[in-house]
């Protein structure tokens, strides 16, 4: 292994000052650009490479974000930490993430992992699977910065990020309107989450607002703990039964609303011209789907940015000895329009 010793003996210069320029210390400013640059394009000919772990134990900092995630297989989860990753990697943090596997039983452990691992900062992509805010409370005590991303808190000291997604909807069922429909199906979301409920109360305001009726008919709901491709079909399979003359059809989430659209092309329903579609989220595959699906954007990645930034800042704040307070943010979600609606043939 390439050591500084190795590039102060090949650059001709101290072993301090190649420490310096190379762990940029705060003494690093004072030494010439010309002989800065020097050291480096050393260093990268010889192939040196810092020595993390002997850096932490001298500034006794780790430089890693801990990120606990409840599926890494779920695209809700990867386009966050995608959007972690991305804001962390040019600022030298490195995240270290932890996947549940929708297990809840196994956040504590991955909470103790992390702490063992002294981790500066820590990030949690929300389920209502496992996330008990009261879990957190360890970071707390122990001055960590915490951020919890899907879940909305408005006190305490652990920041929160949200999509609004009573704004989301009422962009969804506005678009409908706007495009001539009246005869609206909805396929709320599961009673266990806040999302559900917070989704359902931008569509009734919308509707409140314009004096739209909702035919109660026309209103199922989603009764597992989450979505499922064959739920949404079953569902969509059920209005049908009920009243099959609606002309469009918003759906809790894009699995929900692509089972929807399963659901009505195989009962003869085309979509859109017979049966416009929405769904929410914007997961990877909307924009692909036949047809490509209108939806509402969560803007994942920012939240996942954001979440990034927010550690940061806290972090910096800590190591500054600053006060700092938690921080909530809601992020506003964007309707893209695709090819899953169109204009009301009848109403």
């Amino acid at each position: 292994m390439v050591t500084i010793r190795d590039v102060a003996g090949e650059s001709g210069f101290s072993v301090t000052t190649v420490s310096m320029v190379l762990n940029e210390g705060p003494g690093s400013g004072r030494i010439s650009p010309r002989t800065r640059t020097h050291i480096r394009k050393v260093a990268r000919r010889l192939g040196y490479r810092p020595n993390l772990f002997a850096r932490s134990l001298r500034s006794q900092r780790s430089h890693t974000i801990g990120v606990v995630v409840f599926d890494i297989t779920d695209p809700y989860c990867t386009q966050i930490l995608r959007g972690i990753e991305n804001h962390l990697r040019p600022s030298g943090y490195f995240p270290i993430a932890t996947d549940l596997q929708n297990d809840g039983s196994q956040f504590q452990r991955c909470v103790d992992m992390l702490l063992g691992r002294r981790v500066e900062g820590f990030i949690a992509i929300a389920n209502f699977v496992y996330l008990d805010t009261g879990l957190l409370a360890e970071f707390a005590e122990r001055d960590i910065p915490a951020v919890v991303i899907g879940r909305e808190l408005q006190r305490g000291p652990v920041s929160s990020i949200v999509v609004d997604n009573e704004v989301g909807t009422r962009q969804a069922i506005q678009h409908l309107y706007e495009l001539g429909h009246s005869r609206i199906a909805f396929i709320k979301g599961p009673k266990i989450l806040v999302d559900s409920l917070q989704r359902w109360r931008g569509i009734e305001s919308f509707a409140h607002d314009v004096g739209l009726k909702i035919d109660p008919n026309l209103v199922l709901e989603i009764n597992g703990r989450n979505s499922t491709y064959a739920e949404g079909c079953e569902l969509t399979e059920e209005l049908l039964r009920r009243r099959p003359d609606f002309t469009a059809l918003v759906a809790f989430d894009d699995l929900t609303a692509f089972a929807a659209v399963r659901a009505l092309t195989k009962a003869g329903r085309r979509v859109p011209k017979d049966c416009s579609v929405v769904g929410f989220d914007d997961i990877p595959g909307s924009e692909f789907y036949n047809p490509p699906l209108t939806t509402v954007q969560q803007q994942l990645e920012m939240q996942g940015a954001l979440g990034a930034e927010i550690v940061k800042e806290l972090i910096r704040a800590s190591v500054e000895k600053r006060p700092a307070q938690a921080k909530y943010r809601k992020v506003s979600p964007k309707l893209i329009v695709r090819e899953s609606t169109c204009p009301a043939t009848h109403s």
